[in-house]
């Protein structure tokens, strides 16, 4: 086999993993563990950082892997996924599979490293990911409410990696990407909803892009701003936030309100990618702030 086959086989190979992990939104993840993680930590260690990081990938890799496993002939009908590996056919379940348990070891296997209590946190979210959010996706718009725990773990999981337990502070990181997702996902779910549809996939409270799932978005983005700026108010232990930090995150939730309002008043499909969009900002932005204000006020 020459060098430029071997090439091709191995770039489309990692392209497929990629895909199957959904790279994209495990970095997001990783992301959002590490920014926990920097938050909670009072001596950096390096080392449990790269174990983090590589078992935060892992274990959401498998999720998704799984997931895909699971939905593969309801993949195959929707645009937006119909070219993923197994319904195209460049990866076969059974590869797929493998993969997906070799990552699930590694990555709590690597949680288990840094602290018991991160792996097992690791665990519940990969459990409740695959066997009831995945299952319930195409039964209820519940759905959602079962796959927002999983999806807030890794905000709260930084910080068990970084101080060995769970407290008010890593509670209240799990309530502020809790909430958050309510207004993400229904407006992902807005935006897509035909192909969402021609899956049998029950994304949005009411089931309809009508007035009432745009009430709820509001509601929820509303909730994610309260919950996001709780921690100036000097109630949740060692988690602190200043008053300019948190300003800032209150203006970064006003621009996120706005787009929700401005989907209750048109109801238009621009509308929902536009609140989607801003949604993803804003959690990312937060966590910078968050981790930017605590060491500005420690160099201070």
């Amino acid at each position: 086999m020459s060098n430029s086959l071997v090439y091709t086989h191995f770039f489309s190979w990692v392209q497929d993993f990629k895909e199957l992990t959904k790279f994209r939104l495990a970095l997001s993840v990783v992301f959002s563990s590490i920014a926990g993680y920097l938050l909670g930590v009072d001596e950096f260690h390096f080392g449990n950082l790269v174990l983090l990081a590589v078992g935060g990938y892992a274990m959401v890799g498998a999720s998704n892997a799984f997931n895909q496993i699971i939905e593969k002939d309801l993949d195959a009908k929707m645009k937006r996924t119909r070219n993923r590996p197994i319904p195209s056919g460049s990866m076969t379940v059974n590869t797929a599979f493998a993969i997906a348990s070799i990552l699930t070891v590694v990555g709590l296997s690597l949680l288990f490293v840094i602290n018991p209590i991160t792996a097992m946190f690791g665990a519940i979210s990969i459990f409740l990911y695959v066997s009831v959010y995945t299952p319930l996706k195409t039964m209820t718009p519940l759905s959602v409410f079962v796959g927002a725990f999983p999806g807030a773990i890794p905000f709260m999981l930084g910080w068990v990696a970084a101080t060995g337990s769970f407290g008010i502070e890593a509670g209240t990181l799990f309530m502020i990407q809790f909430f958050w997702q309510f207004p993400h996902f229904w407006s992902l779910g807005w935006w897509l909803y035909e192909d969402y549809k021609e899956g049998g996939f029950f994304m949005l409270p009411t089931g309809k892009r009508d007035k009432g799932t745009a009430v709820q978005i509001i509601l929820y983005t509303i909730w994610t701003l309260i919950v996001s700026v709780i921690p100036v108010l000097g109630v949740t232990g060692e988690l602190r936030l200043s008053i300019v930090s948190a300003g800032l995150i209150f203006v970064f939730g006003l621009v996120m309100l706005y787009y929700a309002i401005q989907l209750y008043k048109n109801r238009e499909t621009k509308h929902a990618r536009q609140l989607m969009l801003a949604s993803v900002s804003y959690i990312t932005l937060i966590q910078i702030i968050y981790v930017l204000d605590k060491y500005i006020r420690i160099w201070l």
